[in-house]
């Protein structure tokens, strides 16, 4: 292919990459400088858990009006708008960070921003990618992701011995600054659509009209919203377990400090290594095995942790599980662009992530009690089982040889076949 053609054609897919990956490490840069600012103006562990109880219940206040917005609003100008607000309440919370309640405020603000922003800009490049170039677009986001796992980090380790916790947080807003202006930059691919529900005000009777758009789409194609509902539990039961690793690692494993330091390291470099395999081997990777066998891999991975006595298991199953999420989130999030219209995308996605963070919610709060009634090990263990079993049914229901149509198709060709 000419060099040119390349050039013209991954123009502007680069640019959100790059836009991408700047925005990945800058989040990780914020959540390990904010963890550490309330850590040490508490000591309380509980005081920093309910960080990670922010997000989920931010998504639940935001979601369920967000996709009704996001479809009736031009993405690229939400998007900006979007980082400029985030940007901004960053800048508020590094002059902000001697009052914990005040913090906990603009965090909640933050995260409402972040999951308004997160359908949206999967809208705007489903309708910027062309769907034969949605696999490769994904993996290499996925190549990005596992990049901001090792980079962010290691860039959060340089900013605090050089300055303090609030100058890494001062530089995440600067990042979000820098991200608006890339995205001004980027074709406004709705420019000539007018849509006739864009005067509507949002209200109660809209909202219910929407939710019901969203069902009776679920109901229509019940093939798709079960694939993408599974794949949703798959993520739930990953941060339920994920939220007992450290506990798990230390009490079960009896890993020091520095062994479960070397354990982090060895889960970014299987994501590292699976994401270059992807990005290498995508055009051969179909994407019902990508989803498929890839979540089933992944909880394979889990089983291993969960049944590991030493350090050397326990770093072959963080290997795999990280290997393997590359290709699983790719096949995804293939899927979920080839099949969902952009039309209702911000409605579906949104409506459904409120499902995930409350089942998020519901489940870490479970799996959190019943280790302290019966034991981490036994929780850790089923939750790993009960992964397998779920990441097996939707192996099955994705190499199903009559649904090969929703792997390889758009959703309009899709119809066609109904």
């Amino acid at each position: 292919m000419n060099i040119r053609k390349i050039a013209d054609t991954w123009k502007y897919p680069s640019i959100i990459l790059f836009s991408i990956g700047i925005s990945n490490i800058g989040a990780w840069v914020y959540f390990l400088a904010l963890n550490l600012i309330v850590f040490n103006m508490t000591g309380s562990p509980l005081a920093v858990a309910v960080l990670y109880i922010i997000n989920p219940l931010a998504t639940l206040f935001t979601n369920l009006w967000g996709g009704s917005v996001i479809d009736r609003i031009n993405k690229k100008h939400l998007m900006v708008a979007l980082d400029i607000i985030q940007g901004t309440l960053l800048a508020c919370l590094a002059y902000f960070t001697n009052t914990l309640w005040i913090i906990y405020l603009l965090v909640f603000f933050i995260n409402m921003a972040s999951s308004v922003y997160g359908p949206t800009s999967v809208s705007y490049i489903t309708r910027l990618i062309p769907t034969e170039q949605r696999q490769r677009f994904n993996s290499l986001r996925s190549l990005l992701d596992s990049g901001a796992f090792i980079l962010g980090p290691a860039i959060t380790g340089v900013l605090f011995m050089i300055g303090t916790p609030i100058y890494a947080i001062v530089i995440n807003a600067i990042a979000f600054f820098f991200s608006a202006l890339v995205t001004l930059f980027m074709p406004n691919v709705e420019k000539r659509r007018v849509r006739k529900s864009s005067n509507l005000r949002l209200s109660l009777s809209l909202l219910k009209q929407d939710w019901k758009e969203v069902l009776q789409f679920s109901r229509k194609f019940l093939y798709v919203m079960t694939v993408y509902f599974l794949f949703s539990a798959f993520i739930v039961m990953q941060t339920a377990i994920d939220s007992l690793e450290v506990a798990f690692s230390k009490e079960v494993i009896s890993l020091s400090d520095g062994e479960y330091g070397f354990l982090v390291s060895i889960a970014g470099a299987g994501i590292l290594v699976g994401s270059l395999m992807n990005v290498l081997f995508t055009k051969k990777l179909a994407v019902s095995l990508l989803i498929g066998i890839g979540s089933v891999m992944v909880s394979v991975g889990y089983i291993i942790f969960a049944f590991s006595n030493n350090f050397l298991i326990a770093s072959v199953g963080v290997f795999i599980l990280a290997f393997s999420l590359a290709f699983a989130n790719t096949g995804f999030y293939t899927f979920y662009q080839n099949n969902i219209p952009v039309e209702v995308m911000g409605r579906v996605g949104s409506i459904y992530d409120f499902v995930e963070a409350l089942l998020v919610i519901v489940i870490t709060s479970i799996f959190a009690v019943t280790s302290q009634l019966i034991s981490i090990q036994f929780v850790v263990v089923f939750g790993a089982i009960f992964m397998f079993l779920l990441t097996l049914a939707l192996l099955l229901f994705s190499i199903q040889p009559s649904k090969s149509k929703y792997y390889r198709a758009t959703l309009e060709e899709v119809k066609e076949t109904i």
